[in-house]
Formats: structure tokens, C-alpha cells, sequence
């Protein structure tokens, strides 16, 4: 069983997902840690409910502390608001993944997240966005993709629309993501992910 840290900003739906299948044994992992950067975040409520180590905390080397006190083996961005340092990345090269709203590389990087990126699909006027689950490099959202899924924007669509629609592959992609990561079944060839079933 792996230990899994998750770094999260705000109401933690993807962390919940996370628990609900480690719980299921669906991930061979265990969430041993939730580390966010915003005291009031609602998905450190999630952690605590879940009997699971839960840490409001800004300063980056303190979090790489926590992680490594924890033994963490993965560490999972799951709606993590903040660019982690090339030094993180080093301290856990390979080690972190990061699930974005959008079908990188069309609306990433920084300044692109949350509603913000479904804002900008709806103004550009693309025909299909969804999510993208990559380990995280020192650029942001640049990382090697290990899956994406795809969501249809239609002309009904709104930011809340599809911002559920996404958040639905979102929980799907990035669980099977962490699910083959814990089962040894990921490996990275220059840019590309490929997947050892």
C-alpha cells in the first residue's frame, strides 16, 4: 500500500472521491495526508472526517517536511491553487500528479484554473474541452498527460454546467490514474505516459 499526500485548495470533491475509492480498495493507496494553503478549505474537513492527518500550511518547505514525514510515495494536486517550486518537483521527481479542467495544452498554465478555464473554453467557443491528469514538471500544466477525457460543450453550456460535467471525468481520470500509479503500471518515456496493464 502506498501512502498518498493530497494538496488541495479548496472544497476537496476530488480528495473525497480519492478516499471513497481507497476505502473501496479500488486504489491500492491510502490518503495518510491533506496539506492545504487555505485554513477555511472544506476539504480539510473531508480529511478529518476520514480520520486522516489534516494540515493548513503555506510555507514550501514545511509541506515537503510534512510529506516526507508521512512517507509519502505520491503526491496528489487535486485542485492545489498554487505552482509548486522546481524544488518540490525534485524532492518528489515523478512522484506528483495534478488534475486540470481542461484537454492540455489548450487552457493551462498560469492564471488557468477553476472557472476560469470553463470561462475560457465558452469564449473561445471550442466544440469538446474535459481533463487532463499529468506528473507535474517545473512548468506549469506541463508535465507528461497520463489521461484525458473528453466533455462536450454544448450551446446550453455555462461555466456551472460544464464545470460538473468536467468534474465528473475529473474524479474518474484522476482515480484511475492514481489507482495504476499504486499498482506500478505507469511508466514515462520522454514526453509520453505509457500504461503497463
Amino acid at each position: 500500500m502506498l501512502n498518498i499526500g493530497v494538496l488541495v485548495s479548496g472544497g476537496g470533491t476530488n480528495l473525497q472521491s480519492i478516499i471513497d475509492e481507497t476505502k473501496l480498495g479500488n486504489i491500492k493507496g491510502n490518503v495518510s495526508v491533506v496539506v492545504s494553503n487555505k485554513e477555511n478549505a472544506y476539504a480539510l474537513q473531508r480529511a478529518k472526517h476520514n480520520n486522516i492527518d489534516a494540515i493548513y500550511e503555506t510555507n514550501e518547505d514545511k509541506i515537503i517536511e510534512i510529506l516526507k514525514a508521512h512517507e509519502v510515495d505520491l503526491v496528489v494536486l487535486a485542485g492545489y491553487l498554487k505552482i509548486i517550486s522546481p524544488k518540490f518537483v525534485s524532492e518528489f521527481k515523478n512522484k506528483i500528479i495534478n488534475i486540470h479542467p481542461s484537454l492540455i495544452p489548450s487552457f493551462c498554465g498560469e492564471g488557468y484554473y477553476g472557472e476560469k478555464v470553463h470561462q475560457a473554453v465558452i469564449d473561445y467557443g471550442v466544440k469538446f474541452t474535459g481533463a487532463t491528469v499529468h506528473f507535474v514538471n517545473e512548468v506549469a500544466d506541463n508535465g507528461p498527460i497520463i489521461m484525458q477525457k473528453i466533455v462536450e460543450v454544448k450551446q446550453i453550456d455555462d461555466v456551472k454546467t460544464l464545470a460538473k460535467k468536467v468534474l465528473e471525468v475529473e474524479h474518474e481520470i484522476l482515480n484511475e490514474s492514481i489507482r495504476l500509479f499504486c499498482e506500478n503500471k505507469l511508466s514515462i518515456v520522454g514526453r509520453r505516459v505509457f500504461i503497463n496493464e
